[in-house]
């Protein structure tokens, strides 16, 4: 499917104000964003231990962190990927709690389950993988305590879609933690970030023979929402309130939105 630029503006109902909302963004469409995180499943997690120097691990601690997640707790991962934020969340419940990652990539949840066949922790079996999209829950109202969402938003061909499901299957009071690239506003942070996929993220990832896989991660910043319009979104669909926090000297944001 040839990708298309074009972008609608539509208000929400009861809002004068629109947001913008993509029929299909620039660089990928859905089935080739699907196929592109099933070809680089294998060499996922190491990519981001590289390409982070780590760092990936802080800052999904951050997002679980911001989520609220507590003991007992019915939570929601949603694009999950190979599980990192569902296994960090599983921690968070225990054993009498209940995380479900989904995600709509069957690589990333191959990775997922194997990784958790092999951990030993009770609280880990706690976790369902499902294939499935994050533009239709298959989930009830109210389903969720709490729900996190690492790296997915911005990968989603309709965010608009996106933050209202997640409101919908969340219960009231209750918080969703969304962390990804920041969209800054900044020059010097803008300028370190596409240094670092220039001249780092791409040239390591063309050495695993997916240079053009990764290629695609400044265009889709830049397509992205700043972390205002994040906020702005989040509240027309219907969240109480949000806060977005730049984590990394701007180079990562996070969305705190709760219901």
């Amino acid at each position: 499917m040839a990708a298309s630029s074009h972008l609608s503006l539509r208000p929400l109902p009861g809002h004068n104000r629109p947001i913008f909302r993509s029929i299909c963004r620039p660089v990928l469409c859905a089935a080739d964003r699907q196929a592109l995180f099933n070809r680089i499943a294998p060499v996922y997690d190491n990519l981001n231990d590289m390409l982070s120097l780590g760092q990936h691990r802080i800052w999904k601690r951050m997002a679980v962190s911001w989520s609220g997640a507590k003991e007992g707790d019915n939570v929601l991962d949603l694009c999950c990927g190979s599980g990192d934020l569902a296994f960090l969340l599983s921690e968070k419940v225990g054993p009498k709690g209940k995380v479900i990652g989904v995600d709509f990539s069957k690589e990333q949840l191959s990775v997922a389950s194997s990784r958790q066949h092999l951990r030993s922790k009770a609280c880990y079996n706690n976790i369902k993988w499902v294939e499935g999209s994050a533009l239709d829950l298959p989930f009830s109202d109210c389903y969720f305590d709490a729900i996190t969402m690492g790296y997915g938003l911005r990968n989603v061909i309709d965010f608009r879609t996106a933050m209202e499901g997640m409101y919908r299957v969340l219960k009231p009071g209750s918080k969703t933690s969304v962390l990804d690239f920041n969209k800054s506003t900044g020059t010097l942070a803008t300028s370190i970030q596409e240094w670092m996929i220039d001249n780092v993220v791409v040239p390591v990832a063309t050495g695993y023979g997916l240079e053009k896989e990764y290629k695609y991660l400044e265009s889709s910043i830049q397509e992205f929402l700043t972390g205002t319009d994040l906020e702005k979104l989040a509240l027309e669909a219907g969240f109480a309130n949000a806060k977005h926090f730049e984590i990394s000297g701007g180079l990562m944001g996070n969305l705190v939105a709760t219901r």
